[in-house]
């Protein structure tokens, strides 16, 4: 059951008795990391929105953030990686299918999917064949499942992340997001109300398929992990379908009190929250719980995670209503319980009560650990490292190879299997932008989304890694014109027992902390999954990020067809001090170029990443710029290359006034982004930065005629080549990849 003995003990204590055999397995999943956090919890406590939650009545299924106009966007990110280790598809359909529930038990609309992978290496070489073969499976399979579930359910995956590293041979990473859309006024709530309101039962059949899932996501992979493939759920997203359309008709009514999804821990978890957050009680016959087969016993129904359930409350007397409603649709709804007021949770089977609790020893008396930290005698080591060993950079080369790393090159591959225009909202998708665009039908406004995260700079250095996590993700919507205004995460990270690993969590999460209090992006909402690691060894910390900026007018959206040659602008703020790293650290030339994992990321200024950001949103509004792209990952020479891939030929000059080196061709800092605008607009350009500080400068020309990619230094071209020749490069690395 993944209980430790002085968790037993722990157990007797409080119910003052021996628990049943259902009670026990409901502490079990319950007091799960995956449920419980029993080591994230107190370093949550850093987001200033969680400490609020914790305090008040507790966490909704997910955040909301109130965007004018009478419109609240919901937004959550949830892991799905063990799952996705031993059934690549099932694991990623349902996971993207729970994130769905997630979102309209809020009562808002799905809008958006996103996604963000990680797995190990596709390419021979880099692993002994097997691994290689084992990931591109996971690969194939993990993006087949969420196109599967997400094309069926109607909701378009518009923008995701991907990364590829050893450490995640074994155990990939498969976190889902979902944002919806909901009326301020019809937010809906988990905290059941009113003794003798109904409890009634939604969607599919209970099966025995995902018994303990959460304690199976709560432990490290090992050789038996494909024995626990009845862990994994299966999904029916026609199923999910009917169920939006049913539950948000159903709250509609009014006669809904209070809903939740069956997630992890399925019956346990809605029945105990849902009591717990309303200081109510309640009284449930699990003979009226529809079921998939006649032999399924009280401990498999309550532990059960089939998919597609939800669990309501309705107005006592109003039932029929919400019950109607689901069977007009087609769906199961069943009355199954009420809510009581004596704070206790008593299930009965047959005639007899095999669970009689009170629901706060589940939800709040899981206990909490912490683990003392050990700080690597590597981080010392990286933080020394210098690039002055490294053997002389030859650009063009280094280039070819950056645009030919899975890591950078093109995702088409995979986003080309998702449906982006379902729902006929996606204003700017997946391919050449920063982020995704998402046109609003209530309003003139438009959401920007995007995820991000790089593991390689928070194992370098997991504070600092935390950081750059959050300020990429919203640069990335403040590239397309929109205001960042909150953020959601998804933290990936080994075991926390080990000193190592916690240190790596807190640490990042200090980072994340300290990037959204600064740039005035709250963390609505998120999700720690730990213990991903199996006999490969762990993962690397993986943060993720994912960032909601809002445009007050789809229409200023920065993103347009360069159709005439263009002025290309660099936007910057003047870089804090160099690390010894030199922006080489923890790079992907460093890795991918040189062979070498070493040095440190350089950290952002939060303040001037902020004021880059209210730039980006007024160059926006004022209509100045055509396409706004971040210097990230690979540096300038990506980024401009990447351009010239997408909108036309190039011909740069690299702003540096002498010593050109490697840094200044592939190094990653922040606080860097490329416009391209019309040359008559570069003044009024320039004033908007100015006020904030930023540096403006021209430093070439775009051309949509020319098939020229040209970087000059002191007028000696340093890269020079044809940008179809870089085209065919970048698309094709993974599609080769995968047809080996």
């Amino acid at each position: 059951m993944g209980l430790t003995d002085s968790e037993h003990d722990l157990i007797l204590q409080l119910l003052g008795r021996q628990p049943t055999l259902t009670e026990l397995g409901m502490f079990a999943v319950m007091w799960s990391e995956h449920c419980g956090y029993k080591y994230s919890r107190p370093i949550l406590a850093y987001f200033k929105k969680y400490r609020e939650a914790m305090a008040g009545s507790g966490l909704e299924n997910a955040g909301v953030v109130d965007i004018g106009d009478g419109i609240g966007v919901t937004m959550k990110v949830e892991s799905h990686n063990h799952p996705s280790a031993v059934e690549p598809y099932q694991g990623a359909a349902t996971g993207v299918g729970g994130i769905i529930r997630d979102i309209f038990t809020m009562g808002a609309r799905p809008i958006a999917s996103l996604n963000s992978l990680r797995f190990g290496p596709l390419r021979k070489g880099e692993a002994p064949d097997g691994i290689v073969e084992r990931n591109r499976h996971l690969f194939e399979h993990v993006v087949a499942g969420i196109a599967g579930y997400g094309n069926c359910v109607g909701v378009p995956t518009v923008a995701g992340d991907l990364m590829f590293h050893p450490r995640y041979s074994g155990n990939p990473l498969v976190n889902a997001m979902s944002v919806g859309t909901v009326p301020m006024r019809s937010i809906a709530t988990a905290a059941a109300q009113g003794a003798g309101n109904k409890v009634i039962y939604l969607g599919a059949a209970t099966g025995k398929d995902g018994i303990h899932g959460a304690t199976f996501a709560s432990d490290a992979l090992g050789e038996d992990s494909d024995a626990k493939r009845p862990n994994v759920q299966i999904g029916d997203p026609f199923a999910e379908k009917l169920l939006i359309e049913a539950t948000l008709e159903a709250l509609e009514t009014g006669a809904v009190v209070a809903i939740q999804d069956m997630g992890a821990a399925g019956l346990t978890c809605s029945t105990t929250e849902m009591a717990s957050k309303g200081g109510v009680g309640m009284r449930i016959d699990l003979d009226r719980v529809p079921t998939r087969e006649e032999d399924i016993s009280a401990y498999e129904m309550m532990l059960s995670e089939s998919q597609e359930r939800m669990l309501a409350v309705a107005a006592a007397g109003r039932e029929q209503e919400v019950i109607d409603v689901f069977h007009k649709w087609g769906v199961h709804a069943e009355v199954i319980g009420e809510v009581t007021d004596d704070r206790r949770v008593r299930i009965s089977r047959k005639g007899e009560r095999i669970v009689d609790v009170p629901p706060d020893l589940l939800t709040d008396r899981c206990p909490t650990y912490s683990t003392p930290i050990e700080v690597p005698a590597e981080f010392e080591e990286r933080q020394r490292w210098t690039p002055a060993s490294l053997p002389p950079c030859n650009p063009a080369e280094s280039l070819k190879k950056l645009l030919a790393s899975p890591n950078l090159s093109s995702r088409r591959w995979v986003w080309q299997q998702y449906d982006q225009e379902v729902q006929t909202r996606t204003a700017v998708g997946p391919g050449a932008s920063d982020g995704s665009v998402i046109a609003l039908r209530e309003t003139r406004k438009a959401i920007v989304v995007k995820i991000d995260g790089n593991a390689r700079w928070t194992y370098a250095d997991p504070q600092c890694g935390g950081m750059l996590a959050a300020v990429e993700a919203t640069r990335n919507v403040a590239c397309l014109g929109a205001k960042p205004v909150a953020l959601t995460d998804g933290l990936n990270f080994g075991n926390p027992q080990y000193p190592s690993v916690f240190w790596q969590f807190e640490r990042a999460v200090r980072g994340i902390a300290d990037a959204s209090e600064a740039l005035g992006t709250p963390v609505i909402s998120g999700n720690v999954s730990f213990y991903n690691e199996s006999e490969l060894g762990e993962v690397l910390p993986t943060p993720l990020i994912g960032a909601l900026g809002v445009l007050v007018d789809a229409e200023s959206a920065i993103m347009e067809r360069i159709d005439a040659p263009a002025t290309i602008v660099l936007l910057e703020y003047s870089r804090p001090a160099w690390s010894a790293s030199q922006g080489i650290g923890a790079s992907e030339y460093l890795a991918e170029v040189c062979g070498v994992e070493h040095g440190v990321p350089e950290g952002p200024d939060l303040a001037r990443e902020r004021d880059l950001n209210d730039v980006l949103v007024e160059i926006g509004e004022l209509k100045l710029a055509k396409v706004a792209h971040d210097i990230s990952e690979g540096g300038l020479a990506f980024a401009l290359a990447e351009l010239a891939i997408w909108h036309g030929g190039i011909q740069a000059d690299c702003p540096v006034a002498t010593g050109l080196d490697v840094s200044d061709l592939f190094g990653e800092w922040s606080g860097r982004v490329l416009v391209l605008i019309d040359v008559k607009q570069f003044d009024e350009l320039a004033n908007v930065a100015g006020v904030k500080g930023l540096s403006c400068r021209k430093i070439g020309t775009l051309d949509p005629e020319s098939d020229a990619y040209s970087l000059s230094y002191q007028g000696k071209a340093v890269i020079n080549e044809q940008r179809s020749h870089c085209r065919e490069i970048y698309e094709n690395v993974i599609p080769n990849l995968m047809s080996e």
